[in-house]
């Protein structure tokens, strides 16, 4: 694609071509294009969502699957007014030394927490999701996970969804 107009800018550009050149074997190809949505309305006024890879889920709820060879596909709802205390990470791909120290390096909920008080953001959706960023099926994926859950936070009304990678 030529065309730079802003409509057609990715944040990434080439993103799957990095994928595989660093995971030789993933083969992943994606040649569709998805444009970035526009935020229809201030930030101060726009309600939140937080979607993570870092496998942080509320204590005292099944823990993702982190020895599954190919990876787990689901999702934990993480609830946006819970407090570190209330949340355990379960997750065996990075180093969660810092992470257990303070959870906002990895899932900074006390931080968007500020945010909403502050009137950074309009609001919070009721829920956050996490779920386990190793995962190597990419179409099992997108067609499971990443769709499960995208119609949650649509069913939140989250007006804008933040994405963090661990």
């Amino acid at each position: 694609m030529t065309d730079n107009s802003e409509a057609t800018v990715q944040l990434r550009p080439g993103l799957w071509a990095t994928v595989n050149k660093r995971y030789p074997g993933s083969m992943i190809h994606k040649d569709d294009y998805i444009p970035l949505a526009k935020l229809r309305k201030p930030l101060g006024e726009a309600r939140l969502s937080f979607v993570s890879t870092a496998g942080v889920q509320p204590v005292g709820i099944m823990p993702f699957d982190t020895v599954h060879p190919i990876g787990d596909y689901t999702f934990r709802r993480v609830p946006s007014d819970a407090k570190p205390a209330d949340l355990k990470i379960h997750q065996l791909k990075y180093p969660t030394t810092g992470a257990l120290r303070d959870l906002n390096v990895i899932f900074p909920i006390e931080r968007l927490q500020e945010f909403a008080r502050e009137g950074v953001i309009g609001g919070l959706t009721e829920n956050f999701f996490s779920f386990i960023g190793y995962n190597m099926d990419a179409e099992r994926l997108e067609r499971t996970l990443a769709e499960s859950i995208a119609e949650q936070v649509v069913a939140e009304c989250a007006d804008a969804v933040l994405l963090a990678p661990a």
